[in-house]
């Protein structure tokens, strides 16, 4: 399931809001592991990494940590995901699915979607190019 489209106005409002957010209290973000484990599955034409977040990692995006080090523990996991599309959909879900989305099972990643802007990224809910394969 992807999480709702958003408009390019609400993108726009949204990332103005949390880049003005700031904790009430500072505490360190939690320790890695932030990603638990990846499965690719493959069918039907397109194939998907599926990319289970721990709760550390979900808490980590939340509190805007760099998703840096969890991007290394999927490519650790799935070395065939390092490509610009997948990185970028990783990023989108690490900094908005548990925003928009909490609790979501996995964060999908196909390696046929196009590298777009933030912005049709967001309205895309993290997975741009539709829900069929390219091509």
């Amino acid at each position: 399931m992807r999480f709702a489209r958003l408009t390019a106005a609400a993108v726009v409002g949204l990332s103005a809001t949390v880049g003005a957010v700031t904790p009430a209290h500072a505490q360190p973000p939690p320790p890695p592991p932030y990603i638990d484990h990846t499965e690719w599955i493959r069918g039907a034409g397109l194939s998907s990494l599926h990319v289970y977040p721990t709760p550390a990692g979900r808490e980590a995006s939340i509190d805007f940590v760099i998703p840096d080090e969890a991007w290394s523990e999927v490519l650790a996991d799935a070395p065939d995901a390092n490509s610009p599309s997948m990185r970028a959909q990783f990023v989108c879900h690490w900094q908005w699915a548990e925003l928009v989305q909490p609790g979501k099972t996995s964060w999908n990643l196909e390696p046929l979607r196009p590298v777009v802007d933030e912005t049709k990224m967001l309205q895309a809910g993290c997975n741009p190019g539709g829900t069929e394969p390219p091509g």
